[in-house]
């Protein structure tokens, strides 16, 4: 969805929406919501002809499109209250998209990208999948180990797919998270589950997906979006 950000710009909208029951990773909880004060129950508190809703959300961090930080994968590390806000927010952006027929994204198809400070962003097309039973399948699309030591290295400010892990889950990885161990030990933010990729050109936006800051999480969803110009 994209939406008119003033004269020359647009907004881009790159997260799933959050409801109630909502399976993000395989096997992990989805999120309960509820009314916690209704209109109607409210009115008993208020002068009349006011009346107030008031929400609850049960859930874990990893729900929707989320950002995990360093202490996601190592103890020890920063955590949301922790992050600096320029690591998350109005970083200019670098869209690689995935060539077809591909499944891992290696350090040659990102060699020729200049990614020093960028939010680094991978386009695989998987979330076409979110809500399916085939979103979840182990033969999804990551990032290679090796391709996020470059990234790494390289100075990415941050990394997002589009798919339901930036690793390979599958049953060959034996447990393995290379990816995220790399991004996280350099402190660079790692954002799962984005969608929407394909409305981004390769570069001349700007990418935001900003949590809030909470004391002892190591991930929280994020309203991702980003702003193109032109």
């Amino acid at each position: 969805m994209d939406r008119r950000a003033g004269t020359g710009r647009r907004l881009v909208e790159l997260s799933h929406v959050i409801t109630d029951g909502m399976t993000t990773y395989p096997g992990w909880p989805g999120p309960t919501i509820r009314e916690w004060l209704t209109h109607e129950a409210s009115r008993a508190h208020y002068a009349a002809g006011t009346e107030f809703h008031v929400g609850e959300i049960t859930m874990i961090g990893n729900t929707g499109t989320y950002v995990d930080m360093p202490s996601h994968r190592w103890a020890g590390g920063v955590d949301l209250g922790g992050m600096p806000l320029d690591r998350l927010a109005d970083l200019p952006g670098l869209l690689v998209a995935l060539p077809a027929g591909a499944r891992a994204v290696g350090p040659a198809m990102l060699a020729s990208y200049e990614v020093a400070g960028r939010a680094v962003l991978l386009r695989t097309g998987w979330d076409a999948h979110f809500g399916t039973d085939r979103y979840g399948d182990h033969t999804h699309p990551y990032l290679a180990g090796e391709a996020a030591e470059w990234l790494a290295a390289a100075g990415a400010a941050l990394v997002g797919i589009d798919s339901v892990n930036i690793d390979d889950s599958g049953p060959a990885a034996e447990g393995r998270r290379p990816a995220h161990s790399a991004l996280l030990a350099a402190g660079i933010p790692v954002v799962e589950h984005l969608t929407n990729l394909d409305a981004l050109p390769t570069t001349g936006f700007r990418f935001t997906a900003a949590p809030p800051m909470i004391a002892g999480m190591d991930g929280f969803p994020v309203r991702a979006f980003a702003v193109v110009d032109g």
